[in-house]
């Protein structure tokens, strides 16, 4: 399964891109990623103070804000990853027409963000290995390190069976990084 990772952010190569392609990028790269892959999809997984605006270009039904603090536990004065922010997450990429890229994207493009991508390509896929998600997701992007929260949770909404928290803790917790690069997956696995 092809991937592409770009380089400081920066896409090479949009015109080779497909349309069912789900990118992640931490929030410093999120104009720039939509306006170069032509993003018709967004969905932002970032605190409540920091929510960023919808870009021009993307719809406000096609802009999905999850207001979440990146927490496996609740703590004091933080918003813990919910099932509801999970549900509607999981909604989101099942209404994704895949006629353009869906840009996922956190804070530092680490953990919530790799989360979500792993979730949506989890419920788009119902059939495909976890495992082989998950490294798809670990080639795609070194210093993935996707909250163990959400995944928990997706798991279950999923009826993964633990496959889904298995699969995360096998490719482990990668490099460590301040910001994530750029990175993209494709939408759909083969079985």
């Amino acid at each position: 399964m092809d991937t592409l990772t770009f380089d400081s952010g920066h896409l090479a190569e949009p015109e080779t891109m497909s349309p069912d392609t789900v990118l992640v990028c931490p929030l410093s790269h999120v104009q720039a990623t939509v306006s170069t892959a032509r993003v018709s999809h967004l969905v932002t997984l970032i605190n409540g103070e920091t929510l960023i605006d919808t870009p021009e270009t993307i719809g406000q039904e096609r802009h999905l804000r999850l207001a979440m603090n990146d927490i496996a536990e609740p703590r004091d004065g933080l918003v813990v990853p919910s099932a509801d922010h999970v549900a509607k997450l999981i909604e989101f990429a099942a209404d994704w027409d895949q006629k353009a890229p869906m840009l996922i994207h956190c804070w530092a493009g680490i953990s919530r963000s790799t989360a979500g991508a792993f979730v949506v390509l989890c419920a788009l896929n119902p059939h495909a290995d976890e495992h082989s998600l998950a490294r798809a997701l670990r080639r795609a992007s070194p210093t993935a390190y996707p909250n163990r929260r959400i995944v928990a949770i997706a798991d279950e909404v999923l009826g993964r069976g633990g496959r889904m928290n298995a699969a995360v803790e096998l490719i482990g917790r990668g490099l460590l990084a301040e910001e994530g690069k750029v990175f993209s997956l494709p939408a759909k696995h083969a079985a």
